[in-house]
């Protein structure tokens, strides 16, 4: 399943997008249903709230055109947003870093949160702004200390992520913090695809700024895979439904170019991250 949350008037709602549309799935409890009504609800119930979802939707529902919608982050409260830094081998070789023997580590809270379409307000603190686009795992149940073997059952699915940074706060000390977690420096969407209809080993990812694409790999050439990541992170602290895992970025950052040819980011640029089975998050810089 594609799962989505979207704005209805004041309300949160939880849909399911479908090749003819979306289906409302918070608007099936006012037909004497009881599915879960948004993420946070479907995440407490775990398989059985998806198991409920799956069987509903099997019927002839009314759908919602997708230019209807009204994008909202996939999650709402995640208790983390961890991120994976140099994780492929080309980024690191552009940044030139030594492969690591262990994942680069570091996290961004729930103010850089943003939905699909959302528009990104840029600092006036900051002028070297960068895109990296990132496959994002998203924690399905709570996880401490399990396999890589393991790993997969513990996530909900997967969405696509741009973990935005302003590289001239990101380096002005050695903590990355300030520079990755302005306001809405991680949008993540549109949807995010339930981990039994998607594998994330070899998914085509690729970011565009102003229709010109700058990143293009696959996730087979990530260092660290995503069922190695979870494993790894959860032997070092629990991991809670709704927690959201970046798990890197690939070759063509800004920063990675020559710096007489870098051209940061700036306002009215719009950034598109795709990924293979997921779809596009598109946002614009304001």
């Amino acid at each position: 399943m594609k799962l989505l949350q979207f704005r209805h008037g004041n309300e949160i709602r939880l849909g399911v997008k479908t090749e003819k549309g979306v289906i409302d799935v918070t608007a099936a409890n006012t037909s004497g249903n009881s599915l879960p009504a948004n993420m946070d609800e479907l995440l407490s119930r775990g398989q059985t709230g998806l198991e409920e979802i799956k069987e509903y939707i099997k019927k002839d529902m009314p759908l919602i055109s997708e230019d209807e919608i009204c994008y909202l982050p996939v999650v709402s409260r995640p208790e983390k947003i961890l991120c994976v830094g140099l994780n492929y081998g080309a980024h690191a070789a552009e940044m030139k870093d030594t492969l690591p023997g262990y994942p680069t580590m570091f996290s961004k809270y729930i103010n850089t949160l943003a939905a699909n379409n959302e528009r990104i307000p840029l600092s006036p603190e900051a002028k070297k702004y960068d895109y990296e686009a990132e496959l994002v795992i998203v924690i399905g149940k709570e996880a401490k200390n399990v396999s890589e073997n393991e790993a997969r059952g513990y996530v909900l699915g997967y969405t696509a992520g741009n973990d935005l940074s302003a590289r001239d706060l990101q380096y002005r000390t050695s903590q990355w913090l300030i520079g990755k977690s302005l306001d809405k420096f991680a949008p993540v969407g549109p949807v995010i695809v339930t981990s039994d209809e998607i594998s994330p080993d070899d998914l085509e990812i690729s970011s565009f700024v102003n229709g010109e694409r700058r990143q293009h790999s696959r996730t087979s050439d990530m260092i660290f895979s995503c069922d190695y990541i979870v494993s790894y992170l959860s032997g070092l602290f629990t991991l809670k439904p709704g927690d959201l895992i970046f798990t890197g970025t690939p070759s063509g950052v800004i920063n990675g170019y020559p710096e007489e040819q870098r051209k940061w980011l700036a306002a009215g640029d719009e950034v598109v991250i795709s990924i293979e089975s997921i779809g596009e998050l598109r946002n614009i810089l304001v």
